[in-house]
Order: C-alpha cells, then structure tokens, then sequence
C-alpha cells in the first residue's frame, strides 16, 4: 500500500506552540476574582471521622467556604475513566465520596478550604480541627485477605474486589502429563506515573447555570458524566473543556480532582475555584501502578514445548478500586496472543490495602505480567539449557490465532522479524560467547523479552469515537476529535491521515487542538493505545465522506464520471491524464454560495469500532553488573516493534524513546515506599522518588517491523503503551546472563541487587 501523506515523518502540528510556549495549559487560563481551594488530608492510613470542626477556619479573613463530608452528596461514585455500561454487572465499583467521612490511607481527603489566596488557604487548613477514631490499617494485599484483617470498606469484608479470573483447555493434565513443571515467583513494586504537569482544574458556574470545568484531563467527555453521577446532577448540567495537557499516561484517566473542583464552586455560588494539586499530593492521591505479585507454574515437553501455564496474581489495589479488576484482567489476556500454550489458568485476586489507589498506568497491567512470564521463560530456558531466543521462536503462536475467549483474530504476526532483526542490532550470537564464564568486579550480559498487546479494548468494552470535518473556503478543513491530545501525537497522526484522503498537504489541515463537550464530537478518551487505530477509523470515515461530496460537486462542475476524478495537491485531476479540471478551492467556494445548490461541506460521524488488532514487540538489552556496589548499567537497549504502518516514523520513534525511558525506570530505580508501622509515605517526592535522568538513560535503539494491518483503517495498530512493557524483564534477562543470579523482584537498585550477591555468596 502506497501512502503520500501517511509515512512521513511529518512535523508535530503542536510543535510551534509548545516549544515557544504560546501553548495554554489549564493553569494559564484565568477567570476573574479566581479562588483557591486546598484539601485537608488524613495523617492516618486507617480511621473514621468522627468530628471535624471548621468554624476557626471559616472565620479566617479570606476564607470563602469550608467543605467536608457533611456538606456534599452520600453518593459513592467510580472514579475509573471507562465508558458506561447498560450492564449494571459490567460497571465500576462505586466506593469513593469526594470527601470522605472514614480515612483509607494517609492522604484521603477529608475537607477543603476555598480562599481567595494560597497563602490563606494553607493557614486556614491547620485552623480545622478533627477528631479520629484510629484503626488498624494494613498495607500488604496477603494479609489483607488473611481472617481477623482490617476491613477497608465494610461491602468487601475480605478485602477482595474480585477473583474473578480466566482459562481455557485443562492446566491439571498438561501438569500432570508433561516431562517438566517449572515453579516461579514474580514481583513488581508500586511506581507513579510522574508526568510533568500535576493535576489541575477550575469551575465556575457559567451564566445559564451551568458548572464549567477546565481540566487536564484525558477523557473529557466521561469527566462530565462522572462528576454529575458524584454531585446527583443531570449530566446536561456539566460542561468539561480540555486544553493542552502535559501528560498523563493513565493518571489522568480517573476523574479525580473534577468533583471536587465542581463542588468548591458550588459552596461559593459559582465562583471561579482553581485546585492545583502539589507534587506531594499527586504521589499519594492520584494512582500508581499496582504492585502485583504472581506465581507461575509451566508444564514444558522434552523437546521445549511450552503445554500449559497457571498465573496466580496478588494485585494491590490500595484504598479505592479504581479501575478495579480489569487491570488485573488485562493483564491475564494480553499476554495470550504470544504463546502457543495449550492450556492457560489465570488466577488473579485485586485486594484492598490501605494505601494510595492504584489504577490506569502505561500498559495497563501488561508490564507486570511480562516481568514475570520473560523472566520465568528465561529460567526456564536457562534451566533447560536452550537459548532463549530459540525457546521463544519455536513456541511462538502464528498468524491466524484466534483467541479462544474473547474471539480476537491475529492477521498479522510480525514477532519473529522483530525477534530477528534485534538479534542482529545487539549481535547476540557473538556476545553470548564473549561474556560466557565470566568472573571479575565488571561483568557483562545481554537479555531480552517479548511482549503481546492490543489496539483498543474490544470486545472488553465499547470503542467509540466521533470526528468532525469542515472544510473552509479556501479548500482547507477544520478537523475536530475529541480523541485527547495529551502529548502523544494524536492530533498529528491524525490530521495526517485526513490529509491523506483529502489530498491535502499537512498546513491546510487544521487541527482544533482543545476538547470542549459542548461542541466536540464524542469519544470516550485516550487510552488504551486506542487513538491511531479507534479515532483513526473515525477520522478516515468523515475524510471520505467529505471526499465523496467534494467529488459529487466536482461531476457536476465538470461532466466527468466519479471514478474519473481523483484529488491531489488540493486540485481535482482526472486520473488518466493527470490534468486538473479546476482546484479545490473552487469547489469550496460554490458550496458555500452558489445561489441555488448552497451547501458547505462538512463531514459529523461517529464510529463504533468492533474488532482488534494485537501488537507486538521485543526489547534487546546489554547490561554491565559492578559486582561489589551492585550497580547496573544499560549499555545498549533495542526496542523492535510490530505495530502495522507507521503514520508517522518521527513521532513513533519519540513514543518509544519515551517508553523504554518509563521501562529503565521501572527495573532499576522506581518504587514508591510507605512506612510499614504507619502507612505513611516515604518518599512522595521528586527528590527522593529515584526517576531515571538524561544521565542515566542509553542511547535507545529502535527499530520497526512494517506490516500492513488489514483491521487497522491505514494498516496501523496500537504504539503509545507498548514500548514501556519489555524493557524490565529483557534488562533483569541479561543480568541474569551477566551473573548467574536471577532478579525476579523490581526494581533492580543497588541496595536489592547488592543484598542479592551477598545472599548468595558472591560478595
């Protein structure tokens, strides 16, 4: 397939207004008289209120309102950003109020201050006093469900939101039958997603009545409908605006903050509040990653034969559910598409602990699943003395796999080139030599890891996405989504592919940057690497459709057949001579002011897009292990991708700079810690939280295995999540080849692994 448009690594239509800062984030919006709102937290992991008095804090000078529990709806509400489901069975889990009356971690909120300065706001915060009735909390997901455990919310007295779980074939034969059984334990820690810009918004309540919010946000739309089910409002009565957003990566696909920004301006009769929240309070209460601990069992052949799999998996949910199960769900199906295993058992329980609320992170569950089944699939070949690029190719699914539960077909299966072509980018062969039998302070090993992962989430969930197309007098069209922009390079990709159609070049593709969910088509959000392949089937419908009506116009201008005229460089050509019968421009202008036929063209769709598309990838990587202080550096990282066409070579070269940057960080550096005595944070900032720096990251390889994905509306598939899932375990692979010592808990840091040698006698 031939492409003009698509293909080139077109510049960011963002790109002028964020690097010369005329870009408008939320916090560069002002209203008049704006005040400020900051929320009162809880010091304890566990307690209920059982009195709080404001009146010192409402008799500060400055002070406009003060909000608790008391003074707000005892409506529980979800904060997940999922579409709504008809199905009363296939919701959320409603547990959070915006304030609460019993403390589930230190940090929940349990009043707000509004103020007419920071300054004030902070000061009348330390004037209210509360009264808690302290309770034993618990912070591990396997006590938690142990008997006689503190109960976190009363509706789950065992502290489990769900065990629901998934299989197919017979697990206890293939055990029973099989030459081997292999046994591993897999951990991950709980990590946060650290995007520049904190999460922020403001209300008002507009002059018709309305509540306005202005939010950074990733999900607009399902915003709106959060926020009246949590203020017993009709949905018509609230209108979210979306303006740039400096990143998200899952966080900022919970409702969290709009609630009760929307009720600060109520307690105030509509006044402008704005709650800005510090870094400190993101670490706490936004989400995290969920820490999830699995247990695997394989039944392997003699010949190496991968038969069958058990996956049992703790998950630790934190305070409130979130996005719940499905995480964990999630992690249990994608993995499928990878392995040709007989017999699968997924097993998985997502606990309550009294800690911050894990939910949607980059990947969604994935990369922690693909720690601990690369690296158990590294052991296993370790054990069974085949190299671990063999192990994989001849257990690998193929083409034409059809997922026995949720019927997704795999048409395209481009691992094995992407396998291939990093084994030549790290020259595998010539340094599984070199650094055989190594001893020394210094040694060197090279690893890698494979993963599977979908392009939206059907049939999970519903995939709908509206586009809107315009085109203006001069031939060039306004293109509106209300797909988010959050710093991924949607808006591009996008506008690339109505250019496509249209036979346009990129500048007379206007792109309506911010989201508003009184003008802006419906579409459920950014997540789920949905956006190239969901809201790209939206925006090729509505480009074609304005293509036809173009065309239609074009016929009767010039007496020529449809399938005579084609359009190209913003002219209408006749395709067998290549001349130009009259410009676009020309047909633009008629169809706004022809006497008669007066029409503009435009083009208001939405699509509800019911297949999928499985990615796929690896991650090569070169470590070098300092024996005695237990330091790992990455001295050569390749991250090889099947991700269909590539709209944009540019821009999906950035994406996976940036996720295998978030990957380096999750296998060596990140964890957030909580005092086990308290419950209390322990290093909710960015001083102490270990992120990876320029300083500590290689030079990321990348590289791209096209094939043209015919569910895919240009042949793309999913992108944005996938290159963060596969660096952890191909790094924790080649130390395991470096060392001999097998890592199977992240992050990988001095302290772990240097522990970790003298355990085992290395030191």
């Amino acid at each position: 397939m031939t492409y003009k448009v698509i293909g080139n690594s077109v510049n960011r239509v963002d790109a002028i207004a964020k690097v010369t800062g005329k870009a408008k984030y939320v916090d560069d919006f002002f209203e008049r008289d704006m005040l400020v709102g900051k929320v009162l937290r809880s010091p304890y992991a566990h307690a209920i209120v059982k009195n709080i008095d404001v009146s010192r804090a409402k008799a500060l000078n400055g002070v406009e309102a003060v909000i608790t529990h008391m003074d707000l709806p005892k409506i529980k509400f979800s904060t997940a950003g999922h579409p709504w489901s008809l199905d009363p069975d296939h919701r959320d889990i409603e547990d959070r109020l915006i304030l609460t009356d019993k403390a589930r971690f230190v940090g929940d909120g349990v009043a707000a201050v509004i103020a007419v300065n920071e300054l004030i706001a902070e000061k009348a915060l330390k004037l209210i006093e509360v009264e808690y009735e302290i309770l034993p909390h618990v912070i591990d997901p396997e006590e938690a469900i142990k008997p006689g455990a503190p109960v976190v919310h009363e509706e789950r007295p065992n502290n489990i939101i769900s065990s629901f779980g998934a299989e197919y074939g017979d697990i206890e034969a293939e055990f029973k039958n099989s030459d081997y059984v292999f046994e591993g334990i897999y951990e991950t820690s709980i990590v946060q997603h650290c995007h520049i810009e904190n999460h922020t918004s403001y209300a008002y309540i507009d002059t018709d009545g309305r509540i306005v919010i202005i939010s950074s946000t990733q999900i607009p739309h399902i915003v709106k409908r959060i926020v009246g089910q949590a203020l017993g409002l009709p949905w018509g009565r609230i209108r979210v605006i979306k303006p740039y957003v400096g990143g998200g990566f899952g966080n900022k696909q919970d409702v969290i903050i709009e609630p009760l920004t929307a009720a600060m301006t109520l307690a105030v009769k509509g006044r402008p509040v704005r709650y800005r929240m510090t870094r400190e309070e993101a670490f706490i209460d936004t989400r995290t990653r969920h820490a999830m601990k699995f247990s695997l069992k394989t039944a392997v052949s003699k010949e190496g034969k991968l038969t069958g799999i058990y996956v049992g998996d703790i998950v630790n949910n934190g305070a409130y559910a979130s996005h719940g199960h499905s995480v964990a769900m999630s992690a249990g199906s994608k993995f499928r598409p990878l392995y040709n295993f007989r017999s699968i058992k997924f097993d998985p329980k997502t606990v309550y602990t009294n800690l911050p609320t894990a939910g949607a992170m980059r990947g969604y569950g994935v990369p922690q699943i693909c720690f601990a089944l690369e690296s158990h699939l590294d052991d296993i070949a370790r054990e069974m003395n085949i190299d671990p690029i063999e192990f994989r190719n001849q257990n690998l699914i193929s083409a034409g796999h059809m997922d026995p539960l949720t019927k997704n077909v795999v048409r395209t299966f481009g691992i094995p080139e992407c396998i291939e072509k990093g084994k030549e980018l790290i020259n595998w062969d010539e340094k599984k030599k070199r650094y055989k039998n190594q001893s020394g302070e210094r040694r060197r090993g090279i690893g890698m890891a494979c993963f599977s992962y979908l392009s939206g989430t059907h049939p999970v969930a519903l995939e709908l996405a509206g586009a809107r197309i315009i085109m203006n007098q001069d031939g060039s069209v306004q293109l509106q989504v209300s797909a988010a922009e959050i710093g991924q390079g949607s808006d591009t990709v996008l506008a690339q592919m109505a250019a496509e159609v249209l036979g346009l070049s990129m500048d007379m593709v206007h792109v309506i940057a911010s989201q508003d969910t009184d003008v802006s088509p419906f579409d459920t959000g950014a997540y789920a690497s949905r956006q190239t392949f969901v809201t790209g089937a939206a925006v090729k419908k509505a480009a074609v459709e304005v293509r036809q009506k173009v065309l239609e116009l074009a016929m009767k201008k010039t007496g020529l057949c449809g399938d005579e005229l084609d359009m190209q460089d913003a002219q209408i050509i006749e395709k067998r001579t290549g001349r130009v019968v009259c410009s676009l421009e020309d047909i633009a202008m008629e169809s706004y002011y022809d006497r008669v036929n007066a029409s503009p063209i435009s083009s208001d769709i939405t699509e509800n897009v019911r297949i999928n598309a499985t990615a796929y990838g690896v991650t090569f990587a070169e470590v070098e292990v300092d024996m005695k202080v237990g330091k790992i550096e990455v001295l050569e990282i390749y991250n090889v991708h099947d991700s269909g066409v590539i709209i944009n070579p540019k821009l999906a070269e950035g994406q996976v700079n940036g996720g295998v940057s978030m990957g380096l960080g999750y296998a060596l550096s990140e964890q957030l810690l909580f005092d086990k005595k308290t419950g209390k944070p322990l290093n909710n900032n960015l001083l102490d939280y270990k992120l990876q720096t320029i300083l500590d990251t290689p030079e990321i390889g990348v590289a791209f295995v096209e094939k043209y994905e015919p569910a895919g509306s240009f042949g793309q598939k999913s992108l944005g999540e996938n290159p963060s899932i596969s660096p952890a375990p191909a790094i924790r692979n080649a130390v395991l080849d470096a060392t001999g010592i097998a890592f199977n808990k992240i992050p990988m840091n001095p302290q772990a692994v240097f522990e970790k040698f003298k355990e085992a006698g290395l030191l």
